[in-house]
């Protein structure tokens, strides 16, 4: 009997020993299909007696509850067989029994899902247990072993730093610094951590180290990880260091090391501190990063690095043997490596240079001349005159002024409806001149006011106003106002303020209501004199786009919104346009201070370039180079999930492909762009891991959810974003304003050297004009053309917050190249002022192509636009580039119905000309609003044309899908579809 026992204890203990070693982790090579059976599975081998298999798992899962979650059990043939039961269901490990029919492989799949909602947000729902305990005839012997534990594919592999440390392993640990507040495990940037509720098995199995080694070269970014783990809730968790060190006293300098965490430059380029804050039984990463100078000699470097937090410190030494190989690229070529982590607080292209077609600013006295226009500064400070230059064809400059202002800017305090503060201006004085900023202050005092102004024009036209208010004694106001006065005859058209982009209403009255509209601005203008405006305080934070608005809007301005009680009202007084932004009655006390914040864009930016629109053709998908060239086109556009460039704004994984592919093309003379922007970010990015440690900063905050990737590696506390099924690529929204726009710069700089991109193609913007900016200056360095193309979906929308495209991203057109508005806006029903003002892009300098429904190509063409050729079958502009070919349309001079000067007009109103003129020939291109088929004549100055009405034949060429040939003598009784129209060639 003993004999016995002492046999049993032998084998317990063998099995004991067998359950603590680690499992191997292995990729599944997608043998399964992971959307009927998850993503995950273990071997199992069955060589016992009898028809139950039981196995016992030490499966260390992350996820929490598993025992809620179903198993599938298969036999190697992909059969389901029956799960008798499981018993001690944990995270840690399970006992799972099931109907055995012979010996061999059986396979268990631990995290089935099914996908629901939309392809391209999905949401991935865990499928429910529903093995009960196990029967008591069923209760047999562990009779299975686990061979190995399989994930679909490397990608979704949970080795080595998810899978978790026991409660038992944990607790040993924790034992042994039972005074400690924290325990510190520093770790290679090979294994970046992951998460932040468990401690990782790898942890265990290394123990517990004070210090830290590593190899890099020299000019090499090189980073690692303190992982801290909290035993109590630590407060403001600190890294600091000094030189690294080696025992001849070579050095790489403090100066050049950096904690992630808590360190760093804003994107906006301001230094950046974080206070980082840990909960107790948390891990938090601390992302070291070390850029070793290139003049760093070979060599072992020590140094100390002390982590504090909570009043007590840890010191990790840390010894990094440098090699003698010099890295010409920093090693970012090996972004695997977390070698761009760096690139968080880059400054590149930060210095406001001026980016072409712009010109230097130049100042004589208060007047500021820009490119196209002129900004007077009125001794308050604020704008007394604004003035633009260009014709009303937006071709071409005028010498007469086209006046934005009817009377200078200004702010009244009304104390009452009859009596207000009376400011006395002084100290007005411009500040600081540079060839792309001018920068000046004022300060206006009354009785029981301060104003102090501090004002910026840059060479774009853009305008940024401080405006801070100090009450000097306690004081109440019936109304705060705001006046912009508009000349009148600079006021046909207005967009914003819920308004579609059109003929500007009689009036317009607008209140703040930040919870569900996306709405702070106005544009108000003509198509060559235009005023935007917007109104914020010191604590705007931009908010997000693109159907996530109502997840973080806008925050209500203090000053302006006065707890919802301010708006704006527009309309006709007297000669001018009011514009009056107004906040209604409110209290100061002494000392109290609100920022009146706004900006201004004036506009248009530049003239039109029809010279670009003409000679670019773009051609929307990813395909063969040389099919491609046969259609005409010009610059392919290659979109996310295509071979070259598959991972959502992330397109550094398949570069060496994009840049065979883009060396090809330029060999054909062919540019390419490809789609890179921030919004949201793939879960294929080397970095993710370090992101997710930086907070909310880089990565919203939100109820999590979506592809089961996300939910099985990054728990909780983001916002799904768009899916890819084809390729499973998941995205995670972007939490607005953060350092990961500094990376984006840096990656455009990265892809212009080195992969050789001619631009991109911006899917709405998700950064401001800051990074907008630095991205046209990297992409146009050395020549290269930096196209920016921009598409934007209907942004008038719940989800949205009702916003005008146009208005959401004005800031950013003085630096695109061409418009894509876009989906969801419909060519049929909006008039043609809608197309000028939303669509067209031409009051402000640029020219476009429409999307949805491939557009209306005959109402298109009065503002040169078509279709995008390869984003659809039916999208097919190719007939119309003919026609232009064969017109000559290069060079000749665009003159839009919108235009006094336009020499051709129909005798319907509802039918409107734009004329393309060349020396010895014209374009007419005609476009019908009217109720029904009609018929038009013409009238045409033959004088602005040059042509000799006796002498020349108008006549419809052929174009095929879009009209058949025709001659009109004299222009007369032209009929006209409804919904279309014509294109006639005067010879």
């Amino acid at each position: 009997m003993k004999f016995r026992l002492f046999l049993l204890s032998i084998l317990l203990s063998q099995v004991s020993l067998l359950h603590a070693q680690t499992l191997k982790y292995s990729n599944g090579n997608n043998e399964w299909n992971p959307d009927s059976l998850g993503n995950h599975r273990v071997v199992v081998q069955f060589n016992g007696q009898g028809k139950i298999a039981h196995v016992k798992i030490d499966w260390r899962r992350r996820d929490e509850h598993p025992e809620l979650k179903k198993i599938i059990v298969q036999n190697a043939n992909g059969k389901n067989v029956t799960v008798s039961g499981t018993a001690n269901f944990t995270r840690e490990s399970a006992d799972v029994y099931f109907e055995a029919s012979g010996t061999g492989k059986y396979y268990i799949y631990y995290l089935p899902y099914k996908n629901e909602g939309r392809s391209n947000y999905p949401k991935g729902v865990y499928l429910k247990a529903d093995a009960g305990k196990i029967a008591q005839p069923n209760q047999v012997a562990v009779n299975s072993t686990v061979l190995e534990i399989q994930s679909i594919d490397a990608f979704n592999s949970f080795y080595p730093m998810e899978v978790i440390a026991t409660a038992k392993e944990t607790a040993a640990i924790k034992s042994k610094f039972p005074t400690e507040s924290f325990i510190v495990f520093p770790e290679d940037r090979m294994y970046p951590i992951k998460m932040q509720n468990d401690l990782p098995y790898r942890w265990i199995q290394k123990g517990v180290s004070a210090s830290f080694t590593g190899s890099a070269s020299r000019g090499e970014n090189y980073a690692f990880q303190l992982g801290v783990y909290a035993l109590k809730d630590l407060k403001d968790v600190k890294i600091t260091f000094g030189d690294l060190k080696t025992a001849t006293g070579k050095t790489v300098p403090a100066r050049f090391i950096n904690c992630l965490n808590t360190n760093g430059l804003s994107y906006d380029n301001k230094p950046l501190t974080e206070t980082v804050n840990v909960g107790k039984s948390k891990v938090q990463p601390m992302w070291i990063t070390i850029d070793i100078p290139k003049t760093t000699s070979a060599g072992v470097y020590n140094g100390k690095f002390k982590v504090s937090a909570n009043g007590k410190s840890k010191i990790i030494d840390v010894k990094l043997t440098i090699g003698n190989e010099v890295l010409a690229d920093a090693g970012v070529g090996t972004p695997e490596k977390q070698t761009r982590l760096t690139w968080l607080n880059s400054n590149l292209a930060q210095s406001n240079t001026v980016v072409a077609p712009y010109t230097p600013l130049t100042i004589e006295g208060n007047v500021i001349s820009l490119l196209g226009r002129k900004f007077e500064i009125n001794n308050d400070g604020f704008p007394k005159q604004i003035q633009t230059f260009f014709n009303s064809e937006m071709t071409g400059y005028t010498e007469k002024p086209n006046n934005i202002l009817y009377e200078p800017i200004h702010f009244h305090f009304y104390n009452t409806p009859k009596t207000q503060e009376k400011f006395v201006p002084g100290d007005f004085k411009i500040t600081s001149k540079e060839s792309g900023t001018v920068k000046w202050v004022a300060t206006n005092t009354s009785e029981n006011l301060k104003m102090d102004i501090e004002g910026t024009l840059e060479f774009d036209g853009y305008v940024h106003y401080v405006v801070k208010v100090t009450a000097l004694k306690d004081v109440g106001f019936s109304n705060v106002d705001f006046h912009i006065p508009f000349e009148k005859n600079s006021t046909k058209y207005l967009m914003g303020l819920g308004e579609k982009g059109g003929l500007r209403p009689d009036t317009v009255k607008w209140k703040w209501d930040v919870a569900n509209k996306n709405q702070d601005a106005v544009w108000i203008g003509n198509v060559n004199a235009g005023l935007y405006y917007n109104l914020r305080d010191e604590n705007y934070v931009r908010p997000l786009n693109t159907n996530f608005y109502l997840q973080k809007p806008l925050l209500l301005p203090k000053s302006w919104g006065n707890e919802n009680k301010g708006g704006v009202q527009i309309n006709v007084k007297g000669s001018s346009m009011l514009a009056d932004n107004f906040t209604s009655d409110r209290t100061m006390k002494k000392g109290d201070v609100l920022y009146y914040n706004f900006n201004l864009l004036i506009t248009p930016f530049h003239l039109i370039d029809t010279h670009f629109q003409w000679n670019n053709r773009f051609y929307h998908k990813y395909g063969n180079l040389d099919s491609i060239k046969t259609t005409g086109a010009t610059v392919v556009n290659i979109h996310h999930a295509t071979p070259i460039n598959p991972w959502i704004n992330y397109p550094f994984i398949e570069w060496k492909k994009m840049k065979n592919y883009i060396d090809e093309a330029h060999h054909k003379g062919l540019k390419v762009k490809i789609y890179n922007t921030v919004r949201e970010l793939s879960n294929h990015a080397y970095e993710w891991p370090a992101l997710r440690s930086l907070g909310t900063e880089v990565y919203s905050p939100g109820k999590g959810g979506g592809f089961s990737w996300l939910q099985e590696h990054l728990d909780s506390n983001y916002i799904a974003a768009w899916f890819v099924p084809e390729i499973k690529d998941a995205a995670v929204i972007n939490g607005g304003m953060n350092r990961w726009h500094n990376y984006y710069v840096e990656g455009m700089n990265w892809l212009v050297n080195n992969v050789g991109i001619d631009g991109v193609y911006l899917d709405d913007v998700a950064f401001d004009r800051i990074t907008m900016k630095r991205i046209k200056r990297v992409l146009t360095q050395n020549n290269h053309p930096g196209i920016i193309d921009l598409h934007s979906a209907n942004q008038y929308n719940k989800s949205d917050g009702f916003n005008n495209s146009a208005i959401l991203y004005l800031e950013h057109f003085p630096y695109l190249n061409r418009l894509w508005f876009g989906e969801y806006f419909d060519y049929e029903k909006n008039n043609p002022d809608f197309f000028l003002t939303e669509v067209s892009g031409i009051p402000f300098g640029l020219m476009g192509e429409m999307l949805q429904d491939d557009g209306n190509p005959w109402r298109g063409m009065l503002y040169g636009m078509t279709s995008r050729l390869g984003w659809s079958d039916k999208s097919d502009p190719k007939p119309l580039w003919k026609a232009w070919d064969d017109f000559g349309i290069k060079g000749s001079e665009m003159i839009g119905y919108w235009s006094d000067n336009c020499p051709v007009k129909t005798d319907n109103s509802k039918v409107l000309a734009t004329v393309y003129k060349q020396k010895d020939k014209t374009m007419i291109a005609l476009a019908s609003w009217a109720e029904g088929d009609t018929r038009v004549n013409l009238t045409i100055d033959w004088s602005k044309l040059g042509l000799n009405a006796d002498k020349v034949k108008i006549s419809a060429p052929n174009i095929d899908k879009f009209q058949t040939a025709g001659n009109y003598p004299e222009g007369k009784s032209i009929p006209i579809e409804k919904g279309k129209g014509l294109i006639l060639i005067v010879e």
